[in-house]
């Protein structure tokens, strides 16, 4: 296995630039413009994924069970998503989020601090925050077929049908059990 060449003091040595350039036939401006708005999405995505399971850990109630798989399987789908988005954009020559700081800096969903949240509230949170993502994989579309970027446009097209289940069963699982739903 090849170690990363380091400098005297131990500390990783810069790579040029050129050591991770990946061959594509989309324009320099494409590569720019792709990457930087699925970096977003990316951030998004991971910033998503861990409000979902700080929801899962600590949803409580009366249905608790139901409320704690659904956030469990939701937040799986939200992590699968992360490494295709992130190869991708390598796969077009660009560079991937590298750390938590860089998530916080491009993300566009809000965090949920709170100490405690009612499951209730968790659920329209987090239907909100889907919608949301739909929006903006939606917009992410619009780039890739500007672009021509079919292979990215695919993706993304199973991931906004992905999220917009995410968001009918949050919203079904919070309706109430009358006939009328509310």
């Amino acid at each position: 296995m090849k170690k990363t060449p380091e400098k005297e003091d131990g500390s990783p040595k810069k790579l040029p630039a050129s050591a991770l350039t990946t061959p594509t036939d989309l324009s320099p401006k494409a590569t720019r413009d792709i990457s930087a708005a699925l970096n977003s999405i990316l951030a998004d995505v991971f910033a998503l994924y861990m409000k979902t399971k700080n929801f899962h850990w600590h949803v409580s109630g009366p249905n608790f069970r139901d409320y704690h798989l659904l956030l469990d399987e939701q937040a799986e789908q939200l992590f699968a998503m992360t490494d295709p988005i992130a190869e991708r954009i390598r796969k077009i020559g660009g560079n991937t989020l590298r750390s938590i700081g860089h998530i916080a800096r491009l993300q566009r969903i809000l965090d949920n601090d709170a100490n405690y949240v009612e499951p209730s509230g968790m659920l329209a949170e987090l239907r909100e925050d889907n919608k949301v993502l739909a929006a903006r994989l939606r917009e992410m579309h619009e780039i890739c077929d500007n672009y021509r970027d079919i292979a990215s446009a695919s993706l993304i097209e199973g991931w906004i049908d992905e999220t917009e289940r995410r968001t009918w069963f949050l919203f079904e699982s919070s309706r109430r059990a009358d006939s009328g739903g509310r």
